[in-house]
């Protein structure tokens, strides 16, 4: 079984666009060279319609890094790569809002043949 780590973020930025521009100009690149991580999906908000109430998240930007399992997640997490990330994290363009992080354990249980 995999792991992957989300960081979601529940924000509002000035410059919503410079703020993307930057996690994936600068930020990507950064957290691409963290060791065993195997994929990295970036998540953004779109409009959407629903007919029946739901609950609507606020996130702008989800990232979704997948690891082959906990225990890459977690070397991953004590490598300078990963310090790196968290240092450039400080220079993101100014923003107000949530950021979470968790890791869960992933696995796939249905996909179209």
């Amino acid at each position: 079984m995999s792991a992957s780590y989300f960081v979601r973020y529940e924000i509002t930025a000035q410059d919503l666009g410079a703020f993307l521009r930057h996690y994936r100009n600068q930020h990507v690149p950064l957290v691409a060279g963290w060791p065993g991580l195997q994929r990295l999906v970036l998540h953004t908000a779109t409009e959407w319609n629903d007919q029946f109430p739901v609950n609507r998240g606020h996130a702008v930007l989800l990232a979704q890094l997948e690891f082959e399992s906990p225990e890459a997640l977690n070397a991953a997490f004590a490598s300078p790569e990963r310090a790196a990330a968290r240092r450039d994290f400080q220079q993101f363009p100014a923003y107000e809002g949530l950021v979470t992080h968790q890791a869960m354990l992933s696995e796939e249980v249905w996909r179209k043949p």
